[in-house]
């Protein structure tokens, strides 16, 4: 695992902002190992994500806060430090269709997603034996109209007991309220199985069908409490054709949603996402 750490930054656009981050992480004997960064120009914004290596790094994280203020009051910086060392503790949750969860596990065992999974959680017990498969503890939550609020407090419950940072819900087919969102306060990734902003809501590809499109697509994004409408991370999309019937769509559409989600996924513990004005930048 590399040992380095992971800035970002949006603020507003003007000169020096580039060189003055610089010049600081070259004060400190840091060794640049990757630098991207993008301007809003309708907005006068600018954003910037840049990871070095801390091995020879003289600031350890409290020295960096206290130290790299100063040159974010200058510019006006929204910023924030992450650490390679420290993983995000990322919860998924499920319901009766495992495939984005399999794909999701499978990468995670293989080393490609650098984060921990400490449980799992659905409102039906199909996804079980693929949890105990992966050694993760698994919870059931059923939830109806009448227990909904019940189900959500013991869900956060659990969040906060196994210290979870983000939430993913891989295909669980279940609107979180706005109090559920607002009380976790961290990032919630959803995937949606169609090209959003179109055919939102229930049942997209069969919406889709019956509009005749000749693509169909996925989209993973953050979640807001207002239905798919949450800043969009990721999308990919499958050429179709008037031969395909609704179980077509459907059976095309899950290779989609599992490479959609496991990328929104990589870039967001990889901290390579800035989020303004209800959308995203993803760095490369």
């Amino acid at each position: 695992m590399k040992n380095s750490a992971v800035l970002l930054i949006s603020c507003p656009d003007r000169k020096g902002i580039v060189a003055g981050v610089a010049d600081f992480l070259y004060t400190h004997n840091a060794n640049i190992l990757h630098a991207d960064e993008h301007q809003d120009s309708e907005r006068s914004l600018f954003f910037l994500r840049i990871e070095w290596d801390l091995a020879d790094f003289t600031l350890d994280s409290e020295q960096f806060q206290v130290s790299f203020s100063q040159l974010a009051e200058k510019f006006h910086m929204q910023w924030r430090v992450a650490y390679s060392t420290d993983l995000s503790k990322m919860a998924v949750f499920v319901s009766k269709e495992d495939h984005c969860l399999a794909d999701l596990l499978y990468r995670y065992k293989s080393g490609e997603l650098t984060c921990t999974i400490p449980l799992i959680i659905s409102n039906h017990a199909f996804a079980k034996p693929i949890a105990d498969f992966y050694q993760i503890p698994f919870y059931e939550i059923p939830v109806d109209n009448d227990n909904k609020e019940r189900a959500e407090e013991q869900a956060l419950r659990l969040l906060a007991r196994y210290s979870v940072d983000v939430v993913v819900l891989a295909r669980y087919m279940r609107i979180l309220s706005a109090n559920f969102i607002n009380a976790f306060s961290q990032p919630i990734i959803n995937i949606h199985h169609s090209s959003l902003p179109a055919f939102i809501g229930k049942q997209p590809y069969h919406q889709a069908y019956e509009r005749g499109v000749k693509i169909i697509g996925a989209t993973s994004h953050y979640v807001t409490p207002d239905l798919d409408q949450g800043p969009i991370i990721a999308q990919d999309m499958l050429h179709v054709s008037h031969r395909d019937s609704v179980e077509d769509l459907i059976q095309k559409g899950r290779d989609i949603e599992k490479i959609v989600l496991s990328r929104a996924v990589k870039w967001h513990i990889q901290n390579k996402i800035l989020v303004y004005a209800n959308k995203t930048v993803v760095f490369d």
